[in-house]
Parts: structure tokens; C-alpha cells; sequence
């Protein structure tokens, strides 16, 4: 079966969409919303985001993966913002294993064998 990916803006929607999946293996990359040419306002989710794409495969089957835009910068600096209190995001990018502690923020997931190792590693 493989797996699947979900595309989701704001706090709400991701947790709505990790609701809907509760039982498979929920894996999470949050971005910085993009402008109308798809760039991200954060440099460091550019970098990460085709190296944690290059690793999706390497997830177990049954997989959810879910692109999650965290919102424009000013929102995002913002210190009781949802993700920052409800997930403890500290910052963008981070790829986590929803429901466990495991993650990688910022610099983590530009290294390839990190990300690989976060999708496969129970």
C-alpha cells in the first residue's frame, strides 16, 4: 500500500488531519507558509524540504505524511502561537513522529541519514 500525504495550512487543520489518521504511523514536516511563487518565507525550510522528501519512501507502510504550513513569520514568531504551545514546536523546519517524542528542528533536516533514521527507527 506505501503511503499517503496530506497538505495542510494552520494548526487546526493538522490536528484535525492527524485525528483522522489515529492508528497508522503519522509522520510531520512544518514549513513556513510559501508566497505565490512557492517559496517559503523561512530559508532553512527550503534547504530541508526536498531532502525529507527524497527520504518519504524510506517510511513504514501505512504511513501518513503530512505537509504542514505553520503560517506567515509574524504568526509564527509569535511565542503562544498554537504549534508553539500545543505540539512545542521551537522551531521551523521540524519533522517529528506525531504522538512520540522523536524530531528533527531546523539544521537536523538538511542530513539525509538523520531523517532516514527518524522514518525508520521504532
Amino acid at each position: 500500500m506505501g503511503w499517503e500525504e496530506k497538505q495542510v495550512r494552520g494548526y487546526p487543520e493538522f490536528a484535525r488531519t492527524a485525528q483522522r489518521y489515529h492508528g497508522r504511523p503519522i509522520f510531520a514536516l512544518f514549513c513556513g507558509d510559501k508566497d505565490a511563487e512557492g517559496r517559503s518565507w523561512c530559508p532553512d525550510c527550503v534547504t530541508a524540504e526536498p531532502v525529507v522528501r527524497k527520504e518519504l519512501h524510506n517510511m513504514p507502510d501505512e504511513s501518513v505524511f503530512i505537509y504542514c504550513l505553520v503560517g506567515d513569520r509574524a504568526y509564527w514568531k509569535d511565542p503562544n502561537n498554537e504549534f508553539r504551545k500545543n505540539l512545542k514546536l521551537t522551531g521551523v523546519p521540524t519533522l517529528l513522529k506525531y504522538g512520540t517524542p522523536q524530531k528533527l528542528v531546523e539544521e537536523e533536516c538538511f542530513k539525509a541519514e538523520l531523517v532516514r533514521m527518524l522514518f525508520t527507527e521504532d
